[in-house]
């Protein structure tokens, strides 16, 4: 299915290109699932190799585990299965890079494997990251040894035949740290470099006949976001990795981090050949953002001892248990602060998880639940939901709210890669 989209793209009326919803989220998928039923189009969702590995990752998951979650949502939301496509994302040693190359790369294998015999369909090889020991710009060559490495072992377990996805380019997962004064396009010579050189490990390897299913190449087209400001595409920036890439189709590029584009941006990226669209971070940030909006609705409508305080309790999780901002969020406290709460990296996503943010998150549900949230209410804090239950859209079932606001932030990528739909 996934390739016949990319073969086809430039059919009149086909799918120009598919977008890739990187979450493990419930809310965020189901929301997806809603998106892609009005769309009556195929819906590819991934899980990155931080979220769901074979010792659970920050989500608890193994991939045997998020496939059965992806399909009892679907099961829920009346999505038909056989439009799913499961893919796995920045599959490498990055989880294990404070680690030696050889034991990191004994763990990738190892996770690669655990996503093949789940029967997840597209694997992103993502051997960018440098190891312990290894020079910080790991050599190409390397990359593409390692990659081999990588589709070797998801081969020889897969149930199915996956499709591959390659490229030494690969932006930090989540969006760029620092800000951003200029941007690295990658260039037509260096996409030639890293895709002969993959063709050349992988032949070395015996892996021809994988090699027929390597369907993109991750390049930066010049899209990027940070905490607060965000890289905005321009099409003039990538002409000349447009003009490589002509030859070379069915091959396609696939985007990463295309999180909060303009809407036009997506429509010039995927007519550009970057037909495979990486969103993550937008989606949960605009989940986040509702959810939010609720609890100060919720302080309004309900008596501050039934409150659930969700707010407070996110920043106290995330205080309490730094390691997954620690790093990426710097200034001074109330910087950080405002940070935690409101960046585009969107940090929190990595603590909905946690007990006490889930049961705050169930008691502000259930708060709103039990009373009429007043449509000024609504007019005030979530301003797009009100206009959709005024024209019948949505209900004011808080947690349909929810998945309303987050579905929005997917309709740009739909009406790229499905226009018409």
């Amino acid at each position: 299915m996934l390739q016949d989209i990319l073969k086809n793209r430039k059919v009149p009326g086909s799918p120009k290109g598919i977008y890739s919803v990187c979450t493990a989220h419930p809310f965020a998928i189901r929301a997806a699932m809603r998106q892609a039923l009005s769309n009556s189009s195929p819906l590819l969702v991934e899980a990155t190799s931080n979220q769901v590995n074979q010792f659970g990752g920050y989500t608890g998951m193994l991939p045997a585990d998020f496939r059965r979650l992806v399909e009892e949502l679907a099961a829920n939301e009346n999505f038909p299965v056989d439009r799913l496509i499961l893919g796995g994302d920045h599959l490498g040693p990055n989880p294990w890079r404070h680690e030696a190359a050889d034991r990191a790369m004994t763990y990738a294998e190892a996770l690669i494997s655990e996503y093949a015999k789940a029967g997840f369909k597209k694997l992103h090889l993502d051997a960018s990251m440098s190891c312990a020991g290894d020079p910080a710009d790991l050599p190409a060559e390397v990359v593409a040894a390692r990659s081999a490495r990588l589709c070797a072992a998801a081969e020889k377990a897969s149930v199915c035949e996956p499709v591959y996805v390659i490229g030494t380019e690969v932006p930090p997962p989540g969006g760029a740290k620092e800000t951003m004064e200029s941007m690295h396009v990658t260039s037509a010579g260096d996409a030639e470099e890293t895709l002969q050189l993959h063709r050349n490990a992988f032949k070395d390897m015996g892996l021809e006949r994988a090699l027929d299913r390597v369907i993109a190449i991750v390049v930066q087209p010049g899209v990027e976001f940070n905490h607060d400001s965000v890289y905005e595409y321009r099409p003039a920036d990538s002409r000349e990795l447009q003009n490589w890439l002509e030859p070379h189709s069915p091959l396609v590029f696939e985007a990463h981090s295309t999180d909060y584009q303009r809407p036009r941006a997506y429509r010039e990226l995927v007519d550009d050949g970057f037909a495979i669209l990486k969103v993550g971070p937008a989606v949960t940030f605009a989940m986040r953002e509702a959810l939010f909006a609720l609890a100060e609705i919720e302080r309004q409508i309900v008596d501050r001892s039934r409150q659930s305080q969700l707010m407070e309790t996110v920043e106290r999780a995330m205080v309490s248990s730094p390691a997954n901002w620690k790093g990426h969020y710097h200034g001074g406290a109330e910087e950080q602060r405002l940070l935690r709460m409101f960046s585009y990296s969107d940090r929190i996503r990595y603590y909905w998880n946690e007990p006490e943010v889930r049961a705050a998150v169930d008691r502000l549900l259930m708060n709103l639940r039990m009373v009429a949230i007043p449509e000024t209410l609504l007019s005030a804090y979530m301003p797009l939901q009100y206009h959709a239950l005024r024209e019948g859209l949505v209900n004011r079932e808080p947690l349909e709210l929810v998945l309303h606001a987050t579905q929005q932030s997917l309709r740009p990528y739909a009406e790229a890669c499905f226009p018409g739909s």
